[in-house]
């Protein structure tokens, strides 16, 4: 393991974030991620990240590759290269050893059809698992017999652990099985390897969700078993979706890369997340320096939050509006499929914000500024199309043909333009409606768009004329 584990252990706090790549990361996992991200930071400590690919069958390259991007995206790598849990086997398998000469694990040689009776009679009396091989006086098979290696947990008694969330809990030592440590083929299971890694990165707090819970407890005995202190655990309420059943696709639970795509941004994503069974008061919209300075254990609420997607709309409309206007040019032109006029940039500067005022993704800005990316007049839309009647398009030359010969001052500014624009309405004696509306739709090819004066100010002289003249004359 690449971590110094002296300098890690002399630091207040050392928490991580452990998901399994058997598929991309989740909203829950990127929650999970986020809480101990900040827990980390808010006290000055360290925040790790570890894959835990110990279930082989299902755990693929494809995932691990989705779970970095959508922590990359999102800001939470970790503050050290993370580790892969396979890695370590050899070292699970020395823990292991040093269980079995402890005597506080043994090795259990119960062929698969003995186990399953043991089962049945467990499941019938609600008893844990108990092997007859924990019994030091019972015969053992021949040396070459399988076998695996079990903890050997307490008869009687009970195991409590102090919540950072849920408070006190505790399990009476009776009802826990004998958990596997080692499988048969030498190979180390889940249980052992958390523990063992937990250790060996100098652990000190674990928030995770509370369908970890119950392993906490056997964690606890496995902790106990090898001689070492056990993290500090905070079992967070899962996410349920907007009718209060557990999160779903249904619901929109999807891969957090699925998101970005949708145009939501890493900033709203990170506020949102965090306000997803955490809160500071009143505060709804912060930035993550914000959050690492108020995050603590004691926020997290006992209830599970629900997931809602238009309050994610929401949050994320704050967070594009917080964009500058060259960024928001940058996003736009990048996702641009054809070659835009070099002119488009300026234009985008100019205007972008004003979409973004429209707009709750940035997919919905994209969708909406391809106006501004259109060598001349886009086609219009059939709602923009049913406002160029011939009297408008008479109106739109009539313009065109003041515009071409006003003095370039007038647009200049937007000021300007609006006193040239009212002098010219009421020259001709027409409203903002008689001409505005057609203007919009005949330079815009839509209804939906910023002010006219923004947008003809923005354009410049030369475009608008050339995009009246072509709508004109179809």
């Amino acid at each position: 393991m690449d971590y110094n584990l002296d300098r890690l252990k002399k630091m207040s706090v050392v928490t991580r974030f452990a998901p399994s790549p058997t598929g991309y990361l989740h909203i829950g996992g990127a929650r999970t991620a986020l809480f101990n991200a900040l827990f980390a930071a808010h006290h000055g400590g360290t925040y790790l990240v570890r894959i835990e690919d110990t279930d082989k069958a299902r755990s693929t390259d494809d995932a691990v590759k989705a779970i970095h991007d959508g922590l990359s995206w999102l800001g939470l790598e970790g503050d050290r290269p993370a580790i892969m849990q396979s890695a370590q086997e050899a070292r699970h398998r020395e823990a292991a050893a040093t269980m079995l000469d402890a005597g506080t694990a043994y090795r259990c040689y119960l062929s698969t059809e003995e186990l399953e009776t043991i089962r049945k009679e467990s499941r019938a009396t609600g008893k844990p698992v108990r092997s007859p091989y924990r019994n030091p006086n019972k015969i053992l098979p021949s040396d070459d017999a399988p076998f695996v290696v079990r903890l050997r947990m307490p008869d009687d008694g009970e195991t409590v652990i102090d919540d950072l969330v849920q408070g006190r809990v505790a399990v009476k030592n009776e009802t826990l099985d004998d958990l596997v440590m080692l499988r048969s083929d030498g190979t180390p299971t889940y249980m052992l390897a958390v523990v063992v890694d937990d250790h060996d990165m100098g652990i000190t707090h674990v928030l995770r969700g509370d369908d970890h819970l119950n392993n906490a407890f056997r964690q606890h005995h496995i902790f106990a078993a090898v001689g070492w202190q056990p993290p500090r655990f905070g079992h967070i309420p899962l996410i349920h979706g907007p009718d209060g059943a557990k999160l779903s696709k249904r619901h929109g639970a999807l891969g957090v890369d699925a998101y970005r795509d949708m145009g939501f941004l890493s900033e709203a994503m990170n506020n949102y997340l965090c306000r997803l069974g955490w809160s500071h008061g009143d505060d709804e919209l912060f930035s993550r320096a914000d959050a690492e300075t108020w995050f603590d254990s004691d926020g997290i609420g006992k209830s599970p939050a629900r997931f809602d997607m238009d309050k994610l709309r929401s949050v994320n409309a704050h967070w594009l509006r917080q964009l500058s206007a060259d960024a928001l040019a940058d996003d736009i032109l990048s996702h641009t499929p054809q070659k835009p006029p070099a002119t488009s940039r300026g234009w985008l500067i100019a205007l972008a914000p004003l979409l973004a005022e429209r707009a709750h993704t940035l997919e919905e800005l994209r969708a909406s500024s391809g106006w501004l990316l259109h060598n001349g007049a886009p086609t219009p839309d059939e709602a923009a199309e049913n406002i160029l009647s011939q009297e408008a398009l008479a109106r739109l030359t009539l313009f065109a043909g003041f515009l071409s010969h006003a003095d370039d001052t007038a647009l200049a500014t937007i000021d300007a333009f609006q006193t040239a624009f009212q002098a010219f309405l009421a020259e001709n004696e027409l409203k903002m409606k008689d001409l505005g509306l057609p203007l919009r739709a005949e330079l815009t090819g839509t209804k939906a768009a910023p002010s006219i004066t923004d947008i003809i100010v923005a354009l410049g002289k030369a475009e608008t004329v050339r995009r009246i003249e072509q709508i004109c004359n179809r």
